[in-house]
């Protein structure tokens, strides 16, 4: 009967786990990563969007200024022709021609005469694409 027993036995050998990952976790961690650079991305794409934004005003109210400044330096009316040559250029009150930010090639949309008081001199020639380029408020430039 000892002797059966020893034959009937099962010899198990122990298998050992090799050290590494498996293609399941490293397809989770490319996924996670991946995940991480998109938001990254989109979160740098809404940061440029909302600079150039802020720049285009910004250059819309140096414009702004710039057609006061010639208004009350030389004694304009409100229906004294304008055009970017009168304010822009070397010795002027802007030494370029400011261009929006969003593709740094359009320049402003020039009224033909000085505007009134509250409306812009030169809004965004981008209007169509980016409405956000329009100042909330034009009072006190």
């Amino acid at each position: 009967m000892n002797t059966t027993n020893k034959t009937m036995k099962m010899n198990k050998t122990a298998t050992k786990l090799k050290p590494g990952m498996t293609l399941i976790e490293i397809t989770v961690v490319i996924l996670v990563l991946l995940t991480l650079i998109a938001v990254l991305f989109i979160g740098a794409n809404i940061y440029k969007r909302g600079a150039d934004r802020a720049a285009c005003i910004l250059n819309q109210r140096n414009i702004q200024q710039a057609v006061r400044a010639d208004q009350n330096l030389n004694n304009k009316g409100s229906s004294a022709p304008l055009s970017a040559a009168i304010i822009c250029g070397p010795g002027l009150y802007l030494e370029v021609e400011p261009k929006c930010p969003s593709d740094k090639t359009t320049l402003y949309a020039w009224v033909s005469t000085i505007p009134d008081i509250g409306a812009l001199a030169a809004p965004c020639g981008l209007l169509a694409t980016y409405t956000d380029h329009v100042p909330q408020s034009v009072d006190g430039w």
